[in-house]
């Protein structure tokens, strides 16, 4: 089971490194004027991520399978490192965030020139690759810039609580199944009760903050050279909510087997 915890743990962190430099892509976008051209981009972030979900979820669930037929088999522990996964591929994000906004400002570039997707992919050159490293650059974070951006603590600390949620979406159904096994195939399904109540927050709260402080950004050029510390601060909020999500696991799990019994 090891090896594939290495792969489920390998995974987890793709899919939340990809998601976190969403924010590179938006603040490519705000410095180029084309935050539209960036935010298309985004389909590329989500094809990545769903991708690895692909495999990761599939051998999650044989984790639990293996938990009932090996009493002695510690479920929890191996949830809690696939957790792990997801800090650890937001902080990659983090140190890799000023590449990526480089990267994918000339993405947006080349893609106005070539005018879609595929076609800008094929023109790719080996030449073009390798000058990729030109755009590498390293992570320069001080905790004093971030203390005046003008964003409230209970805006972080809702970040925080939503990618918690997010984060321990899927877990907590599948771990529900193995406190639950007679209600096993409702409460493996049942993951949108938690991740529903993220969206609800994302939707009501966090989105329409984050698309206005964006919107001045591109009206504002003072604005716009704070984003980036802005979303800096967003993605460490985004990593504290995955290990928050830590704590989460366990009630969210218990939650979930107590709606499934009230179904």
């Amino acid at each position: 089971m090891e090896q594939q915890l290495l792969v489920v743990f390998v995974m987890t962190m793709i899919i939340h490194a990809a998601e976190t430099l969403s924010y590179s892509i938006r603040l490519a976008g705000v410095r180029l004027n084309k935050i539209a051209v960036a935010l298309s981009l985004t389909g590329i972030i989500v094809l990545v991520s769903r991708t690895a979900n692909l495999v990761q979820a599939p051998l999650t669930a044989k984790f639990v399978d293996f938990a009932k037929r090996h009493i002695s088999f510690d479920l929890l522990h191996y949830m809690r490192i696939i957790l792990l996964a997801s800090s650890v591929g937001t902080l990659i994000a983090i140190a890799l965030f000023p590449s990526f906004v480089s990267i994918f400002g000339r993405i947006i570039n080349r893609l106005e020139v070539a005018g879609s997707i595929p076609k800008m992919i094929s023109s790719v050159t080996l030449g073009q690759l390798r000058n990729t490293k030109h755009y590498l650059k390293a992570p320069r974070f001080r905790i004093s810039q971030y203390r005046y951006l003008g964003i409230s603590k209970k805006f972080i600390l809702l970040n925080m609580v939503v990618t918690s949620f997010y984060t321990v979406g899927v877990l907590s159904s599948l771990y529900a199944a193995h406190l639950l096994p007679e209600y096993s195939t409702t409460a493996s399904q049942a993951s949108g009760i938690i991740n529903g109540i993220a969206t609800i927050l994302l939707t009501v709260f966090i989105d329409p903050q984050l698309g206005l402080i964006t919107d001045k950004a591109l009206n504002d050029a003072g604005q716009r050279h704070q984003l980036g510390k802005i979303y800096v601060l967003m993605m460490t909020t985004r990593f504290f909510g995955t290990m928050l999500a830590q704590l989460v696991l366990i009630p969210a799990s218990y939650f979930i087997g107590f709606i499934v019994k009230l179904i």
